[in-house]
């Protein structure tokens, strides 16, 4: 990135310290008439006069490039640095992704690109790496300002891992779909076999039913089949906290890579709705965090493609203000509420939907805990907050809540979770 015209150039300290020096000695020579004190103080003026007129232009472009491979989740950050020749050196300040920053000098001539590798922990939004950029003159006498900052932004897709299990609304009340409704009509298992009527198709005849019941000429007797409906699924995610399993870093400035509960959320909504769509299903976002990007439940790939992206950008946002009112939510969705239930606003709205006769499973994201290098008052605090979480879960299971956990190492207890929850019950 080109840095803009006029830039000002500054002495080095040591140039500023050889400048008083040699001022002093100049001053000190002519009141105390010694001509060595003149000799030492003239050099130094000859050494910074020279600096001065040998100072760099006023461009230089740092040219930032990253590229992410999330198959194995790896990514290559890469830095070029690019210069007039008579810089001696560019001071680069690097700020990777989830470590502190550092700083290095990269000669113009020898090392002009700098590659390192990334090991991407988090899916989501993310800064990959930023610089920022100052010129050192001939032999570091004279200093630009720094450059803006530059950076790499990418947006990583969540894992999206395989799904057998899918549960179901308690009402299906869509028009086409691949599950089995209560309701009559084509495309479905058979319900019964009864007089033909008007609005009876004539491929519906069971000649065979009609000869055995027919009682007086002209009866005929159709074969009944219930209707197939496909099923609303609304994904809510509470993306006002990204926790990692790690208690001690949850207030740490560069915490230690690991899975946070942001990317256990993202990886459960993808998982989820690409197998709800495979299936026909309409699926839909909701941020509590952002009000603005809702998505209502619709079916197709493309559609799917905008939840996916949708999911994608949820990140934290760190404002944890509650929603004025809940979202608005098709007619007999089933609700998936993500989220880590740290505070009553999941737990609220996981309600109102529930009284509201909606289907709610509510996932918990939280990783697992880790609870080492833990002093006594924060236990006594963590304690607290598990048994808050807790009661939580206890109000919701009261209310008919679905509960469930999505971090699971094998994927066995999540997927018997899932397979128990898919089972047909009645509406309680």
């Amino acid at each position: 990135m080109p840095t803009p015209s006029g830039r000002r150039w500054d002495l080095s300290p040591g140039i500023v310290a050889g400048v008083l020096v040699a001022v002093g000695c100049l001053i000190a020579g002519f009141v105390t008439a010694r001509v060595d004190l003149v000799l030492v103080g003239i050099p130094l003026v000859i050494a910074v006069a020279y600096a001065w007129d040998r100072r760099p232009p006023e461009t230089v472009r740092v040219d930032v490039r990253a590229g992410a491979q999330t198959g194995d989740g790896a990514a290559e950050a890469i830095v070029e640095v690019a210069a007039e020749i008579r810089a001696d050196a560019v001071q680069l300040r690097l700020a990777l992704r989830g470590q502190a920053p550092i700083e290095t000098l990269v000669t113009v001539r020898a090392a002009g690109r700098i590659v390192s590798p990334l090991r991407l922990a988090h899916s989501g939004p993310q800064r990959l790496v930023s610089a920022e950029s100052r010129i050192l003159g001939v032999d570091a006498s004279v200093v630009s300002a720094p450059t803006a900052p530059v950076a790499a932004d990418r947006v990583i897709p969540p894992t999206v891992i395989p799904v057998r299990s899918l549960p179901l609304p308690a009402r299906l009340i869509g028009l086409t779909g691949q599950h089995a409704s209560a309701r009559p009509g084509d495309g479905g298992e058979f319900r019964d076999v009864d007089k033909f009527a008007p609005g009876d198709r004539l491929r519906r005849i069971d000649w065979k039913a009609t000869a055995r019941r027919a009682q007086v000429p002209g009866d005929l007797y159709v074969r009944r089949t219930m209707a197939t409906s496909d099923a609303a699924i609304q994904f809510v995610i509470d993306s006002r906290d990204d926790l990692t399993g790690r208690v001690a870093d949850w207030a740490a400035a560069y915490p230690e890579p690991g899975v946070g509960s942001q990317d256990l959320a993202r990886e459960a909504a993808a998982s989820l709705s690409t197998a709800y769509s495979a299936a026909g299903d309409r699926v839909g976002f909701d941020d509590l965090a952002n009000v603005a990007r809702g998505i209502p439940p619709r079916s197709g790939g493309r559609h799917l493609q905008r939840v996916l992206r949708a999911v994608s950008l949820t990140g934290p946002s760190g404002a944890a203000t509650d929603r004025v009112r809940a979202p608005v939510l098709a007619p007999g969705a089933l609700v998936y509420v993500l989220s880590t239930f740290l505070d009553d606003q999941p737990m609220r709205l996981a309600l109102i939907w529930r009284a509201a006769g909606h289907r709610v499973i509510a996932v918990d994201v939280l990783p697992e805990l880790d609870t080492r290098e833990l002093v006594a008052r924060e236990s006594v605090a963590l304690h607290v907050v598990e048994l808050e979480r807790d009661l939580r879960f206890r109000r919701l299971a009261a209310a008919g809540v679905d509960t469930m956990r999505w971090q699971d190492p094998g994927g066995q207890s999540r997927e018997a979770r899932l397979r128990e929850l898919s089972r047909p019950r009645r509406m309680r």
